[in-house]
């Protein structure tokens, strides 16, 4: 069973799965509790980190494995390709927040995320 969360290194994707999302959610807030201050939305952050790991875990079945791995291989760490995933995530569940989608809205967030680069993410983030 995992007991630390890293997000510079990828979980094993069948330890990752395995367990229960509180756990997962809760691995992934203790890492930035340690690393980092706490800052308003923690939970939620780990939230969308979670489903972005979980994303990546179930391999070639989405995008998001393939779009970190080259997110990585244009300059981006890990973490900060999570957080540019996630940040197209988080476009789409405020959308569904604010009423503004109501279907499902899987294909063009994962055509959204094979489209994001580094660059991209940064000029927009930073």
């Amino acid at each position: 069973m995992m007991k630390r969360y890293d997000p510079q290194k990828a979980p094993d994707p069948e330890a990752w799965l395995s367990l229960d999302e509180a756990t997962r959610i809760n691995l992934i807030m203790d890492y930035h509790s340690a690393a980092e201050k706490d800052t308003p939305g923690d939970h939620l952050h780990a939230v969308v980190h979670t489903v972005i790991e979980n994303q990546i875990a179930l391999g070639d079945e989405y995008p998001v494995k393939s779009t970190i791995e080259r997110l990585m291989d244009e300059g981006l760490d890990r973490h900060d390709a999570i957080h540019a995933v996630g940040s197209v995530l988080a476009k789409y569940l405020w959308k569904v927040g604010k009423k503004e989608l109501t279907e499902d809205f899987s294909d063009d967030y994962f055509e959204e995320v094979r489209q994001l680069t580094a660059q991209k993410w940064l000029d927009e983030f930073e």
